[in-house]
């Protein structure tokens, strides 16, 4: 069953209408709760007032009510990382630092009526000047650095130094579904039970334990369809928090639901770095030295997974490339906006845009081919310890640029650009839960601690149980979310939720030759698979059904990080009158190791390069001076749509990870990390030198060709 593009079988209760999200669920005697927010950017608290009464209200909650109650969601970082104690609050105590922040909650009988009753509570402000520009920013809330070799001394004799400066604007993840939550407390089992729109349960179980100071055993965590998440589900919202002490005290089930211009303003963000590269070469193109300065954007706050995109971006610094020095350093500043968090790609397209715009200016410096000063420089061999220290367990990275070039093809003509971009990506790692349970009929229920927010888990992972099993993958029932484990995210959940359902399934495979061999009166290495019996020397079978009736097993699997990469080729065309920018085709070349469904995994690349498209060509999260978001709708935050979609030659050259039984790595995020960096390469070729920063709207384009003509 490994390697064939069966059609996703989740798709269709929910294009009958048949899903049900987290707002189609309902609890007798439901309430509501509806959040007043700051409308400043930082301003001191001076007062609150609260309505005496108000049609269907039944409370509403400020910070002294939860201060006591409740601390911060945990604030963690990898190892290195230097963290500034910044936690989000859980509601606004003396001071707010974006607009949007939570102030109160308001709780009534209906969401009219709670958003009726927010609106009158007043909020007296003493407004102060924000900090919108990282660059200006006084406060630090996060540094990281690390030098390996000698950088100075190589950047001092190389015979080539390419410096540049690069910067990606904020990003809205925009999932189809906002955030929103259920909760319901039964006092007679102390069991506080949330239906969440969450990437998994076992984070946000472990946040709220945290800031509930609660045990995990008296919390449960559900999560029904989920629509559409992007990193931006990965911690609970601070919002659930106080959802869930109101309905500790209210005694009755509550419903938070936010909309969509809460989505834009309270939702975190992601990208918002720039950063400042210095390449040294020597006189044959070969790359001696990097170093890198970072500057992230991380808002007024840290969340949980705040400090993961800027370590992330730091540590691939060197990409695919044999690069001996490296010295990069990142730092991360306090403004005044809703803090960022892991969007697709999650410090992976960062650090693909920021080395391989500064390669391609290398290239165009040196006069040497694109392509041809990739190849001098790329990792030829595996396993390979980077110099900044992460280990690639495999790769083709040659054969990569290689298919890329065929599948995007020569072009040349005025205004036209062709441009390349390599990638490397981390994926996996931790561990990850999965049972695997057959009934009396032979019927087969798979459970994993990697739960679906629109991958494709139901029809991969019951790919990877029939394939082990030797049975029909519609034999195979998948169950989520009610097992111990990691989660979904990062691009982990093949190489980390598949290897651990692959090794299940091999443990019943092993135990029902066990019980066929006892049935058979023979050796267990003596029986073999025929058709869908075991079979003993003589001939003699015993069914499937028979040999692994009532038999189950438990995995946890373990194993160090995965790398996948690719190469991402495009070809652009600028309108000499308007500057607009046609993406006439792209290239999408990914190594994710075995490739499981090829169907599905194309439509992987397909979304991600939506993403990546969105990020260069459109969109961007604007603060004006006052740190007002001047985008907080899709009238004005656009995204792609089918039309801008140009056509995507996809492929894959797969390299198996030996860190897994599955020889798997990650697919879900290289059409986000390595669209951009082509993209932009692109428009530099058809400018003939550096392009302005995304989004290349074309105003921007417009006045880069109007200043070349000066």
């Amino acid at each position: 069953m490994i390697g064939q593009s069966l059609r996703r079988r989740e798709d269709l209760p929910l294009v009958r209408g048949a899903g049900r999200y987290v707002d189609d669920l309902d609890l007798p005697g439901v309430a509501h709760v509806a959040f007043v927010r700051s409308h400043h950017a930082r301003a001191r608290i001076a007062d609150i007032s609260v309505p005496a009464g108000a049609p269907g209200l039944l409370r509403v909650l400020t910070a002294p009510d939860v201060a006591a109650r409740a601390r911060p969601l945990p604030v963690t970082g990898p190892e290195g990382v230097e963290l500034a104690e910044a936690p989000h609050p859980i509601l606004a105590a003396e001071e707010v630092r974006y607009v949007g922040q939570p102030v109160a909650a308001v709780v009534a009988e209906s969401r009219a009526q709670a958003v009726n009753a927010a609106e009158l509570v007043t909020v007296a402000y003493e407004e102060l000047e924000p900090v919108v520009e990282p660059s200006e920013a006084p406060e630090t809330l996060l540094r990281w650095e690390r030098t390996v070799g000698e950088v100075d001394s190589a950047l001092r004799v190389a015979a080539h130094r390419v410096r540049a400066r690069h910067r990606l604007p904020r990003l809205v993840a925009a999932p189809i579904e906002p955030r929103g939550v259920l909760v319901a407390y039964d006092d007679s089992q102390d069991l506080l039970t949330v239906w969440a729109s969450a990437q998994d349960p076992h984070r946000p179980l472990a946040q709220l334990a945290h800031a509930l100071e609660r045990p995990a055993e008296r919390i449960r965590v559900v999560i029904p369809e989920v629509g559409g998440a992007f990193g931006s589900k990965g911690v609970i919202a601070v919002e659930a928090v106080t959802v869930a002490l109101a309905a500790m005290d209210l005694g009755r089930p509550l419903k938070w639901i936010e909309d969509r211009g809460e989505n834009f303003l309270g939702a975190y963000q992601g990208r918002g770095v720039e950063a400042c590269v210095e390449l040294g070469l020597d006189a044959n193109g070969r790359m001696l030295a990097l170093r890198a300065e970072i500057l992230a954007d991380l808002g007024a706050y840290l969340l949980s997974t705040t400090a993961i995109p800027p370590h992330t971006t730091a540590m691939l610094m060197t990409g695919c490339y044999e690069i001996p020095a490296a010295s990069v350093s990142v730092r991360g500043a306090r403004t005044d906006k809703v803090p960022t968090g892991p969007y697709r790609g999650a410090g992976r397209p960062e650090a693909a845009y920021f080395l391989e715009r500064t390669v391609d200016r290398a290239a165009r410096e040196l006069g040497i081919g694109a392509a041809e000063l990739r190849r001098r420089n790329l990792i030829g061999s595996f396993p390979h310890r980077s110099v900044l220290g992460w280990t690639y367990d495999s790769g083709d990275y040659a054969r990569c640029l290689d298919r890329a070039l065929e599948l995007v093809g020569p072009e040349r003509g005025p205004l036209l650009g062709t441009g390349v971009a390599m990638y490397v990506e981390r994926a996996g790692g931790n561990w990850e839960g999965a049972r695997v349970t057959v009934h009396k009929d032979g019927h087969v229920v798979a459970r994993s601690g990697s739960s679906p927010h629109g991958q494709g888990h139901e029809t991969t992972f019951a790919q990877i149980v029939a394939d082990r099993l030797g049975i029909d993958p519609g034999e195979v029932e998948l169950r989520f979310g009610d097992i111990s484990g990691v989660g979904t995210f990062a691009s982990r959940s093949v190489a980390m939720g598949g290897s651990a359902l692959a090794q299940a399934s091999e443990r019943i495979v092993q135990q029902a030759a066990a019980v066929a061999a006892g049935r058979l009166g023979c050796r267990a290495e003596q029986v073999v698979r025929s058709g869908r019996d075991w079979a003993a020397p003589d001939g003699r079978t015993v069914s499937w059904a028979e040999a692994a009736s009532g038999l189950e097993a438990d995995v946890a699997f373990a194993s160090e990080l995965v790398f996948g990469s690719g190469a991402y080729a495009a070809v652009v065309e600028i309108d000499p009158d308007t500057g607009a920018l046609h993406v006439r085709r792209v290239a999408a070349v990914d190594d994710a190791g075995t490739i499981i469904n090829p169907l599905l995994a194309e439509g992987q690349v397909l979304g991600g390069v939506a993403q990546g498209l969105g990020a260069v060509l459109l969109e961007e999260a604007v603060h004006d001076a006052d740190g007002q978001l001047r985008g907080a709708s899709f009238a004005e935050y656009s995204l792609p749509g089918a039309a801008e979609m140009p056509p995507v030659a996809a492929a894959f050259v797969p390299t198996p990870s030996p860190n897994n039984p599955l020889g798997a790595k990650g697919i879900g995020e290289g059409g986000a990390i390595g669209t951009p960096a082509a993209i932009a390469n692109a428009v530099a070729d058809a400018l003939g030198g550096e392009p302005p920063d995304p989004p290349f709207t074309a105003e921007k384009l417009w006045r880069a060709l109007r200043s070349q003509s000066v």
